[in-house]
């Protein structure tokens, strides 16, 4: 009875299953396909020229032993590497890769002798010319659960990350997506749970990227013609980070690949953990294949901190930089200084360095000093709450009455302004702006800001109204 490549690459397997992890095996060895057998030789087909070089890399010695068992010392391997061909060499580079020539795919033989020939990898994160197989996490071991401080601003998105470091890939949060405005600690959480999860498995490959550098190493990869290899790489990582996806707007090709990629991860049961200045409700310019998977695990977001948590963050930033001030100080800093974290704790790094350079003592007043400095020279971001303030006041009115059931026609268009304002000058959530302006949910706001709009192009002085309140929310 003749032998076939089947069989020889099946007891091969057996072989190689009994002697690596059951999941490098699963992602390494599962997706070859015996192709031929001709006199000692083995033809097995692998996806990419990134699946040889790492197979040659790593895995060479067992491949020699288990071909060598059966087809004897002469035994050798040829590969035959599926790889794509998205571009002839004379066409133009554009971001988006033509259906047409997606699928276009060619193969390539190389008859490969069994021993180490140690090729360069296919790593993006790797400088060329330098052979460095390891793929570094590219974490922050700063930012850390230990000084994420826990608040009702962010409960929810800090306790569904603990879960997610515990237990990654195998909790309901899968995608986990922390959404929220500027400074409020969306990458400091993103990269505490890469960094628990290195420490409680280190065997797993753990990567923070942002969605701007994916984009670059992308279209890089486009026009290296390795797009294959580009995917193969994400394809292999346990837990991936991607920090402000939201740049991954209207760019059609990137978010292709992306939705490959997730995929893939999502079925082989891989922790995909996303960053957003946005909830995907809100997100333009997103597939909406891409935003139905965004929601499949949990969207939480991290809103300002109220006064509590923002006294705590101060007294734990202090007490890591080994430096006492007075409560009373720490709580002035903490009433005037609201709209995120980044300004907060650049305030005290502020007042601290004036103390120290100009051996001045920490008062009240040099904290109010270099408040009111750092307030005035720090880009203002508009937060909700003056928002109504600035509404209420123009319509001579208190919040509390803005914020009210009422239906007087008045009153409506005020709250609607503030609505609208909220939207355009903030990035909190549509939900989270109806939650602040009254407790209604987000189709109000919805509505509110269509109405500003239609009103705004009919109607002479709701257009001054919103040129009035323009001007006062850009002082």
């Amino acid at each position: 009875m003749s032998i076939t490549a089947q069989t020889v690459w099946n007891n091969c397997l057996e072989f190689i299953k009994d002697n690596i992890q059951p999941q490098a095996y699963k992602t390494w060895f599962e997706p070859i396909q015996a192709v031929k057998l001709t006199d000692n030789a083995l033809s097995i087909q692998v996806p990419s020229k990134f699946f040889y070089e790492w197979l040659e890399e790593h895995y060479v010695k067992i491949l020699k032993v288990s071909l060598t068992k059966e087809l004897g010392e002469k035994a050798k391997l040829v590969y035959i590497i599926k790889m794509e061909n998205t571009y002839g060499n004379k066409q133009p580079f554009t971001e988006k890769i033509p259906s047409a020539n997606r699928s276009a795919m060619k193969s390539q033989e190389v008859d490969v002798p069994l021993n180490n020939k140690s090729p360069e990898l296919r790593n993006p994160f790797v400088i060329p010319g330098i052979r460095n197989v390891k793929i570094e996490s590219q974490l922050n071991p700063n930012y850390s659960f230990e000084n994420f401080l826990e608040g009702d601003s962010n409960r929810l998105a800090r306790s569904a990350g603990l879960a997610v470091a515990s237990k990654p890939g195998g909790t309901s949060f899968n995608p986990l997506l922390i959404f929220g405005g500027v400074g409020l600690g969306k990458t400091h959480l993103a990269h505490a749970i890469g960094v628990d999860i290195k420490d409680k498995y280190p065997e797993k490959t753990v990567l923070y990227i942002s969605a701007e550098k994916f984009t670059q190493q992308y279209i890089d990869s486009v026009k290296k013609n390795n797009r294959n290899d580009f995917i193969h790489f994400y394809q292999i990582i346990d837990v991936l980070i991607i920090d402000d996806v939201q740049f991954l707007s209207g760019k059609t090709g990137t978010q292709d690949v992306f939705f490959h990629i997730f995929n893939h991860l999502h079925q082989n049961g891989k922790q995909v953990i996303l960053t957003s200045d946005k909830a995907p409700v809100d997100m333009q310019d997103i597939e909406q294949r891409l935003l139905s998977r965004f929601k499949w695990g949990l969207s939480a977001e991290l809103q300002t901190p109220d006064f509590e948590t923002r006294v705590s963050i101060l007294k734990n930033k202090l007490y890591r930089d080994g430096v006492d001030m007075p409560d009373d100080i720490i709580e002035y800093v903490a009433k005037n200084i609201k709209s995120n974290v980044r300004e907060l704790e650049g305030a005290i790094i502020s007042l601290i360095a004036q103390s120290s350079f100009n051996k001045k003592e920490i008062t009240i007043d040099l904290a109010r000093v270099i408040v009111e400095k750092f307030v005035k020279n720090t880009k203002r971001e508009v937060s909700i709450d003056y928002i109504q303030k600035v509404v209420s006041d123009y319509f001579q009115m208190d919040i509390d009455t803005l914020q009210s059931k009422t239906r007087k026609r008045h009153i409506v268009q005020a709250r609607q302004l503030a609505m609208f304002f909220a939207k355009k000058f903030t990035k909190a959530s549509l939900a989270s702006i109806g939650s602040q302006i009254g407790k209604r949910d987000h189709a109000t706001v919805l509505h509110a800001c269509k109405t500003v709009d239609n009103l705004s192009s009919t109607d002479k002085q709701f257009k001054k109204y919103v040129e009035d309140i323009t001007k006062k929310l850009s002082v």
